[in-house]
């Protein structure tokens, strides 16, 4: 705009002043910039775009082609046009990167009128997660460089891929006891499907629960006795809070702790037992949900920085995923524990606040850790202490930083065990608690 003004200014000058060249010069310069805005306008407008990806989830080692198709729907043909589809600046600046990208996301082109391109590129997914492709930053300007106008175009597909699910060796299935001991405490009402034994009639019995057989056997009434409805299996606690994960193992570490509550929660979905998960990080969905993009950008910097993923929050809300047994809880799990992002909101003895209402009684409590602070280790004991089964997984490389996490677990009566490598990981179950050091 100020350009405008000094031209406006100097032709005012030559028309004060009667000087012919200089008001023709600035005649010619203002028609050039009209002309050059219009065009810019118009040529950024006329652009549409179209985006289509091969896959929307996946495993972790997948790739996905995205292809971008790009039309120019105007009646002017556009000089030039710079193209770059966006990919999550995080995964690519983490070493090693998440995302690997095969063939160039960005082009320039010219485009005549009711011209179509395509822009096309493989991304090879190396890490669990919720990854964002596109949207699409187009840029041009008229042939002078005095304009330029930038849009974000398509509205960007998200795929995600699910963590490993590695399998625990030395698992007891005839026990029912995935890890640590399952206290069957509440007992307040019956499951009419699973029937435990035959008893002689009573006053009262209703209709339904009369043993048919065993009367017509017997002679006599019988009723069913069925057995207790309680809630087995486990629920998985896991720490996400940033401070727990030193930057020098990760994202190794944070992926390990995720690993591990797949494989619990696969363990405990095989014996047919209800499962639930609570963790303190961010879900990737409501991250984007939140943030959203617009549509339209005044300069590259500002596009590039909308589309960008922030890295910090202040969430104070954990992740919930309710107890449930079958198929459906365990794939919700998994797509929960894949969009699962590292934060600095809730600590973990603030979860465990927050959630302790919600736990079922009859189910293990599994704390997957990267660090036992002092107040970590007394939530969990106050977990214990209100009746609860409670064991400790502890996710550390360190021999040294192990003992001095697992004493202050077991100072709190807290069976604890060991996660450092898959192998490790792998025969979890099969580990000897840890009750006391020495």
């Amino acid at each position: 705009m100020r350009w405008y003004l000094v031209v406006v200014l100097l032709l005012v000058v030559g028309l004060v002043f009667q000087l012919g060249l200089l008001v023709y010069a600035m005649y010619a310069l203002l028609g050039v910039m009209l002309t050059s805005r219009f065009f810019a306008r118009s040529w950024i407008e006329s652009v549409t775009a179209e985006r289509g990806c091969n896959i929307t989830n996946g495993v972790i080692g997948d790739q996905a082609t995205v292809t971008v198709t790009i039309k120019n729907t105007g009646r002017w043909t556009i000089a030039w046009l710079l193209l770059e589809d966006s990919v999550p600046k995080s995964a690519m600046m983490q070493r090693p990167p998440r995302i690997g990208i095969k063939k160039p996301r960005s082009a320039i082109m010219r485009l005549k009128p009711g011209e179509t391109k395509k822009l096309s590129y493989r991304v090879r997914f190396d890490y669990r997660g919720y990854y964002q492709l596109g949207p699409l930053l187009a840029e041009t300007g008229d042939l002078f460089g005095l304009h330029r106008r930038y849009r974000v175009l398509t509205e960007p597909v998200y795929v995600l891929i699910t963590p490993t699910v590695v399998p625990l060796s030395g698992y007891d299935i005839a026990s029912r006891r995935p890890i640590g001991e399952v206290r069957m405490t509440y007992r307040l009402f019956e499951d009419p499907t699973r029937i435990a034994g035959v008893r002689a009639y009573e006053e009262g019995d209703p209709l339904r629960r009369i043993h048919w057989h065993a009367t017509a056997r017997t002679g006599e009434l019988h009723s069913k006795v069925y057995e207790p409805s309680t809630v087995a299996g486990a629920t998985l606690l896991v720490d996400f809070h940033q401070d727990g994960y030193n930057s020098r193992a990760e994202p190794h570490r944070s992926e390990l702790a995720v690993t591990t509550a797949t494989a619990l929660a696969n363990q405990v979905y095989l014996l047919g037992q209800q499962f639930g998960l609570y963790s303190n990080g961010r879900d990737a969905a409501d991250r984007i949900r939140q943030q959203g993009h617009r549509l339209e950008f005044r300069s590259r910097v500002a596009a590039q920085t909308d589309a960008s993923q922030e890295t910090s929050s202040d969430r104070l809300r954990p992740v919930e995923l309710r107890s449930a047994r079958g198929p459906d809880q365990f794939q919700r799990t998994l797509e929960t524990l894949a969009r699962l992002e590292l934060t600095d909101g809730l600590t973990f003895s603030e979860l465990v606040v927050e959630v302790s209402g919600r736990l079922p009684r009859d189910a293990t409590v599994i704390a997957i850790l990267p660090d036992v602070p002092e107040e970590t280790a007394i939530a969990l004991g106050t977990l214990k202490r209100s009746g609860y089964s409670v064991t400790a997984v502890v996710v550390t490389y360190d021999e040294h930083h192990f003992v001095a996490c697992g004493g202050r677990l077991v100072a709190e009566g807290i069976d604890v065990r060991r996660v450092d490598d898959e192998a490790m990981l792998a025969a979890l179950c099969s580990q000897r608690m840890i009750g006391a050091f020495g």
